[in-house]
């Protein structure tokens, strides 16, 4: 495998620094550098750009972000042990990469990315990965801070991101995310290229926001989604009858017969307007 930077392979690096993967942490070490490169073009082109990455574990994707020309990283890692490894890329990138230890559950994003362009890149961990990109979806103000998210998740949930209506991984997250972004499955990842191999493959999700999404309270959308997805082989008059019912339904001119699943993310909306 090709070098991208004068730094050492990134086993020696997991080796030298005793960092075995915790499953607490939904730790999965993504050892293939061609693959980080890959996952970071994905985002498009990067000199000028600030990029908030979460999880970075040894540095693998944070190597292949520096490497094509992010002005900064900043990086979120809640595993001290991973610091050190960390700090020999900051020392390699002078002044590139700033590293935040602390939970990315509780981390300002907008506060740290400061003036000029920025994007979201991540091998995000397993267990925290869907909350936090609901967290990106859902700012009150919007367009949000950042040009665009490149996420790497298990492939299940990136399907149920880029899912439409009559999509069988359609749900509440498909309808989120396809009112605020455009998203699109860019790649898969095998589970050998993770150190320990999970037992799924992985995606890789591009999502790019929607400057002016439909007019909607984004609490009354997860409120809708909610209810309607909780049982989603009922009739919406049945699945919907604690936020309204068939009178909601008659307001918002969706026939009641239908399922969730059949919703365009319009439909969703406008039922969420009539609350």
């Amino acid at each position: 495998m090709a070098a991208i930077d004068g730094l050492p392979p990134l086993r020696d690096v997991i080796a030298r620094h005793g960092l075995d993967a915790k499953k607490a942490l939904g730790q999965n070490f993504l050892l293939d550098l061609n693959l980080t490169q890959k996952i970071a073009r994905t985002a498009g082109p990067l000199e000028g750009v600030t990029v908030i990455e979460v999880g970075p574990g040894p540095g693998g994707l944070t190597r292949a972000i520096l490497s094509l020309g992010a002005k900064k990283v900043i990086a979120i890692e809640r595993d001290a042990r991973c610091l050190p490894a960390l700090a020999e890329i900051a020392d390699f990138y002078p002044g590139r990469l700033d590293v935040i230890e602390g939970d990315a559950l509780k981390t300002p994003f907008e506060e740290l990315a400061g003036g000029g362009p920025v994007k979201i890149i991540a091998n995000l961990p397993y267990n925290v990965g869907t909350q936090l990109l609901v967290n990106w979806l859902l700012p009150a103000a919007w367009p949000p801070f950042y040009q665009s998210m490149t996420l790497m998740f298990q492939r299940e949930v990136g399907l149920r991101i880029v899912a439409k209506a009559d999509d069988d991984h359609y749900g509440r997250l498909g309808v989120l995310c396809g009112w605020r972004t455009h998203a699109r499955m860019a790649f898969d990842v095998p589970p050998q290229a993770f150190s320990p191999p999970p037992k799924v493959t992985s995606s890789v999700v591009h999502l790019e926001p929607i400057e002016n999404p439909i007019p909607c309270a984004a609490a009354d959308l997860e409120k809708v989604t909610m209810a309607a997805f909780g049982q989603r082989r009922k009739m919406l008059r049945q699945s919907v009858k604690s936020i309204g019912g068939e009178a909601l339904l008659a307001k918002a001119e969706i026939d009641p017969k239908r399922r969730a699943e059949t919703l365009s993310v319009e439909e969703f909306c406008r039922l969420a307007n009539c609350l």
